[in-house]
Order: structure tokens, then C-alpha cells, then sequence
């Protein structure tokens, strides 16, 4: 894909080796990470962590309660006070499965935002399995075929992979809160519960034991919380050395029930905050291990945090290098995938994306790059929907978009390139309240303009239209043997002009 030009190197500043932040957003817990990478050796500078129990704030209606929302608005006050002074392009914050639940999300993240005073992203589940991947594997390197696993509070993610790059990578809907409050909510152990809990995870993991069959892994590590916590209790009790085993996991189990109740519950190295989710992470992990024949679980070193600042940095590293370097940036990766995924017509693609750059420089020559490769994203996928159905292909365009797994994109990332591909032609009604947002309705216009200028599919001059911009009117400047030698494109610009006029966001008038 063509890119415009890289921006200068100084409007990249602090330097490369200026420290990076991720904020992870969990369902059990919140997490800040400050690292930076001199000469490429990952080193942390500060770790931040609070338990806010985000996920064990959903209602019966999938509801966040107001109570649970203040834990984490307050906690993100904290990490933003530590913050102060950090450019925005070197803070990450994603957010994972109580946000991808929530149906009151969007009302909860516009007022985390304003909290910590940087973008959040929702991930995906996959997206976020990549990402655990990411950390695990720079920080605790090997050639050898690995099982990775991460028990977060209401998802375990699952990544099968090698070296650095995940071969397969899933993410399911059961976690140490969510299996803890509906199997102990009172907080009993009873075996009755354990017993359906473990069914219960049994359950939602059965599935994935066709991916993750024992011959295809020869190590299985396990990352961040639940299996950090228990293996601290392992080796604090003297049962293992911080290997999770199926025998040191019955053991843990028998100890709960001895004890009756999590109030009671004392095992060495059991923290506070995990007293009320480790009868879940427990069931979860033993069906694990007995499900998918692992004999050992070795805690590993990476989690979330450190593979979002790797990501961050092949990002930052995408955006020095410029046009024509080799890819970091996932995101480009997966737009090329998703092209021949869903076989887009790679010259149509060019073609458009070229004027629609064009285009947008002279509606909005301050936009920033990211504007510019959304843009330009868009471009390249705004045909996807042709695979399902020439008819009203931009609604199957948009579709694919927003439902769609693409590494490196966030749902929201996602959902904007499905609002640009729904509005490549047709109606406006459809985004009208998207159009507030003046970034994406320059972006719309200049996206719109260039499909009709390329609908023939052939070889178009990109300096034959030009824009001038004057507040809300538009002026679109055409050739004038326009009319005689493409009497189809100018009606179909005539058309265009109309639709903005009833739309009554802007005038577009033909010069």
C-alpha cells in the first residue's frame, strides 16, 4: 500500500529510547507499565497495579454499576497523575473482556478517557491473545513449539506459537471472577461447586482441545494473574517450585474445602486481593491441565502489558522509518491479509487510495498520519464486501469490518474503517451522527469523491480533480472536457453534490 510520506523526525520527539506506558484494563485488576527499550533490552522502569474488580461490576443485564465504574475512574486518576507529561503517541491503554461485554460501555469510556487524558482501546479477544503472545515470547524467548495460556478474570486466552510469531491464537468467555461469583458467590467451598464449576469451564474450553492438543506444543507456559497467584502459593507452601501441576492443584483444591469458606482460607502467599477469585482460577486451571494433558505449568515472564509497549514500539518504529520500509506495524500486515483474504482488486484498491490521499491532503493538510492511514486503510479494504455480493457491497463491506479479527486493530479502530466503508457511496442519513466528528467526515468526502472518480476501473489522473475548502463549502474543481468525454462520471458528481446538500452538512458545489 502507499503511504504518504513519513512527518519529519521531529515531530516524533521525546526520542526513541524515551520511556513507554501500557495500561491494562482488566476484569480483576488494573495495570500501569513504564519500560523503555535502550539498545532493544526491554527494562521497567515502574509498575502500577490495583485490584478494581471491574468485571465483578456486571449486572444481570450486563449492566456496569455505578459502583464498580468509580473503582476504575478513580484508579485511572492515579495512573494519569503518573503520567503527567507523557506524549500521547507513547501511552497505550487497552481494555479487555468486562469492556467487550458491557452494553454500557461507551457511557463508561468516555468518562474513563477524560479520567486518564488518553485514547482506550477495547480489544479483541484474539487481539488480545496475540498481544500476551508478544510479551511472553520477547521476555521469555525459545524456538521451541509453545502452549501459552492467560487466565484473566471473565476470558482465558489460549496461543499456540513459536519464536515470536502466535500460530494460533483464541480467546474464551470463562475467568477466575465470573466463575468465582457464579459457582461461590457467597463465598462457601463446597465440592458440589467445584465439581460444576470445573464442568462448567469444561465446557467452555472443550473446544479448543483440537487446536491445542498436547502434540502440538513441547512447553505450556502461563501468564499474569491467576497462574502468578497460585504458583506463589505452590512454592510458598512447599509443594512445587512454582510449577503448577495437576497433584499441587488437587492439593490447593483440598485445602479449600478443608477450609469451608474463602474467609477461612490461609495458605502461604495467598494475597488479599485474590482471596475472592482463587476458587475459580483454581477450577479453571485444573481443567486445564487435566483436559489438555499438562503435566506442568511454568509461570512465564511476559503478560499483556510488555507485548502492548512491543507493539507500541513497532508502531512508533513503522512511523520513523516511512514509505517503502519493511512492515512493523501489525495493522498494515493484516489490511494485506484481509485484502487477499476476501480477494480485493489490488489496482482498484491502489487507485482509490491514491486520489482519496490526495483528496484529504487539500480538505485537511494538518490531519494528522494516523488520520491518513485510517484513511488509506479504509481505501484499501472500502471493496471487501464484493466477495459476499456485488449489491450494496459497501454494506457488506461494513459488516466485514466491524465483525472481523484483524491483528493490531482495536474494535474501535475497526468500527470507524466500517463507518468509512459504509459510507462510500449511497445515502448520508446512515452517518449522520458520525459526521460530528469533522477528522471522519473529511475522510468520508474524500473517500466518496475518489470511488466515483475511479468507478470505471481504469487509469485515472489524480491532478484532474482538486478541492478548495472554505469553512463547510466545498468546491471541487473538474475539467472542462468533463462533460464530453465522461459524461457518466459527471453525473454521477451531480449525484454527489446533491446528497450533501440533503444531507446539510456541508455544500459541495462543481466548478
Amino acid at each position: 500500500m502507499n503511504f504518504p510520506a513519513a512527518p519529519r523526525a521531529a515531530e516524533f520527539s521525546p526520542p526513541a529510547t524515551a520511556p513507554l506506558a501500557a495500561i491494562d484494563m482488566g476484569s480483576n485488576s488494573f495495570r500501569l507499565e513504564i519500560a523503555h527499550l535502550p539498545r532493544g533490552q526491554y527494562k521497567r522502569l515502574e509498575y502500577l497495579k490495583e485490584t478494581v474488580r471491574l468485571g465483578a461490576g456486571l449486572d444481570s443485564e450486563g449492566m456496569l454499576t455505578e459502583a464498580a465504574m468509580q473503582r476504575g475512574l478513580d484508579c485511572l486518576r492515579r495512573f494519569a497523575s503518573r503520567l503527567e507529561g507523557f506524549p500521547a503517541a507513547r501511552v497505550r491503554a487497552v481494555a479487555t473482556q468486562t469492556l467487550r461485554e458491557a452494553r454500557n460501555r461507551n457511557a463508561f469510556l468516555a468518562r474513563a478517557r477524560e479520567a486518564l487524558g488518553y485514547p482506550i482501546e477495547v480489544i479483541s479477544g484474539r487481539e488480545e491473545a496475540r498481544l500476551i503472545f508478544a510479551g511472553v515470547a520477547r521476555l521469555q524467548p525459545s524456538n521451541l513449539p509453545r502452549l501459552v495460556i492467560d487466565i484473566g478474570g471473565r476470558s482465558t486466552e489460549m496461543i499456540l506459537g513459536r519464536g515470536r510469531k502466535p500460530l494460533t491464537a483464541e480467546s474464551f468467555q470463562v475467568g477466575s471472577v465470573s466463575l468465582s461469583l457464579r459457582f461461590f458467590p457467597d463465598g462457601q467451598f463446597t465440592p458440589e461447586a467445584f465439581r460444576a464449576a470445573q464442568v462448567a469451564a469444561g465446557a467452555e474450553l472443550e473446544e479448543a482441545f483440537a487446536l491445542f492438543k498436547p502434540t502440538m506444543w513441547q512447553e505450556a507456559l502461563g501468564s499474569s494473574g491467576t497462574v502468578g497467584a497460585v504458583a506463589q502459593i505452590l512454592a510458598a507452601s512447599g509443594q512445587t517450585d512454582g510449577r503448577i501441576t495437576p497433584e499441587a492443584l488437587r492439593w490447593c483444591i483440598e485445602r479449600a474445602l478443608e477450609a469451608g469458606s474463602m474467609d477461612r482460607l490461609d495458605l502461604p502467599g495467598l494475597k488479599e486481593d485474590r482471596r475472592a477469585v482463587v476458587g475459580g482460577g483454581l477450577c479453571i486451571l485444573y481443567t486445564l491441565l487435566t483436559q489438555f494433558g499438562i503435566p506442568e505449568l511454568r509461570p512465564a515472564k511476559g503478560a499483556l502489558r510488555q507485548g502492548v509497549i512491543f507493539d507500541l514500539v513497532e508502531r512508533l518504529e513503522t512511523e520513523r522509518a516511512g514509505e517503502g520500509a519493511t512492515v512493523l506495524d501489525m495493522r498494515e500486515a493484516s489490511v494485506a491479509a484481509l485484502q487477499k483474504r476476501f480477494s480485493v482488486d489490488l489496482p482498484q484498491a491502489a487507485r482509490v487510495q491514491d486520489l482519496a490521499l490526495r483528496l484529504h491532503k487539500q480538505l485537511a493538510p494538518r490531519a494528522s498520519r494516523a488520520l491518513q492511514r485510517e484513511l488509506a486503510w479504509a481505501a484499501a479494504l472500502h471493496e471487501i464486501g464484493m466477495m459476499v455480493s456485488h449489491h450494496d457491497h459497501h454494506r457488506h463491506s461494513a459488516y466485514l469490518l466491524s465483525h472481523v479479527d484483524a491483528a493490531g486493530f482495536s474494535q474501535d479502530q475497526l468500527r470507524r474503517l466500517a463507518d468509512l466503508a459504509l459510507g462510500q457511496r449511497g445515502g448520508l442519513r446512515k452517518l449522520e451522527a458520525q459526521m460530528s466528528d469533522e477528522s471522519l467526515l473529511w475522510q468520508l468526502l474524500s473517500l466518496r469523491l475518489a470511488v466515483i472518480a475511479c468507478h470505471a476501473r481504469g487509469v485515472t489522473e489524480p491532478k484532474a480533480l482538486s478541492l478548495r475548502r472554505d469553512g463547510r463549502q466545498i468546491t471541487l474543481s473538474l475539467p472542462k472536457a468533463l462533460p464530453n468525454t465522461q459524461p457518466r462520471a459527471l453525473y454521477l458528481l451531480q449525484e454527489e453534490a446533491q446528497a450533501w446538500a440533503r444531507s446539510g452538512v456541508l455544500e459541495l458545489l462543481l466548478a
